[in-house]
């Protein structure tokens, strides 16, 4: 069985509410669900809260949410993995026989449905524990430079100081919208950037962290763009 969970806590601080904010006409949390379903790719989508507003609106849009997440994993502290694994062990108490999981991000405006289809065919033909979306950084990171407490300038790497960019190794990052896993995996909690991990590149253009005021403002004007 495959199943979806998607983490959804109710005390964001940075942008109070945001799982459940409105987002282009829908609760943010709403694409994240919808993208999960029209992939076809599941056979429960699990909503982990420890929130009832936010449990009320995830079954609004066809969710299920059939626990409250516990306080001692719903803090500020609380990892990824700690909410996949009692998720995962929920699912084993309640003779739920989960082979597959992915964990969908609330906050993925931009996630579609063949990307979730990708990670699921990436895991099974390569062997590989997570299959996760990942995008390039839109500038060289080996040009990275830091600044000091009076704002003077060092780079993270001089050595590539006259270095061409064209001659840089291109760099990714986690594109903070979906982690396939199979259920052994989150369950001993194996790291998702490794050896046994697999990236499935996303464009630019469809990744957006929503993390601040700005980045919220900046994903309604590229979502506005890209939905015209």
């Amino acid at each position: 069985m495959n199943i979806a969970i998607i983490p959804a806590r109710g005390g964001s601080k940075r942008i109070p509410r945001k799982n459940i904010k409105n987002f282009h006409g829908k609760p943010l949390i709403a694409y994240s669900i919808e993208a999960a379903q029209k992939s076809n790719c599941f056979d429960r989508i699990l909503v982990s809260t420890d929130d009832l507003e936010i449990a009320e609106v995830a079954k609004y849009y066809g969710a299920e949410v059939p626990f409250l997440r516990p306080s001692e994993i719903s803090d500020d502290f609380s990892t990824t993995l700690d909410v996949m694994k009692h998720a995962i062990i929920w699912c084993q108490e309640n003779e739920i026989n989960v082979a597959n999981i992915c964990c969908v991000y609330a906050t993925a405006p931009f996630l579609l449905a063949e990307y979730i289809q990708q990670g699921l065919k990436s895991l099974t033909d390569n062997s590989v524990k997570y299959a996760f979306s990942a995008t390039s950084f839109p500038f060289p990171i080996q040009r990275a430079i830091k600044l000091d407490k009076n704002d003077q300038v060092n780079m993270f790497q001089p050595e590539h100081l006259n270095t061409r960019s064209q001659d840089l190794e291109e760099a990714y990052h986690d594109a903070g919208q979906f982690y396939w896993g199979t259920a052994e995996a989150f369950l001993e909690k194996a790291a998702f950037f490794a050896e046994h991990s697999i990236a499935i590149k996303l464009p630019r253009k469809r990744v957006q962290d929503i993390d601040t005021t700005e980045d919220w403002e900046l994903a309604e004007l590229l979502y506005s763009v890209l939905n015209k």
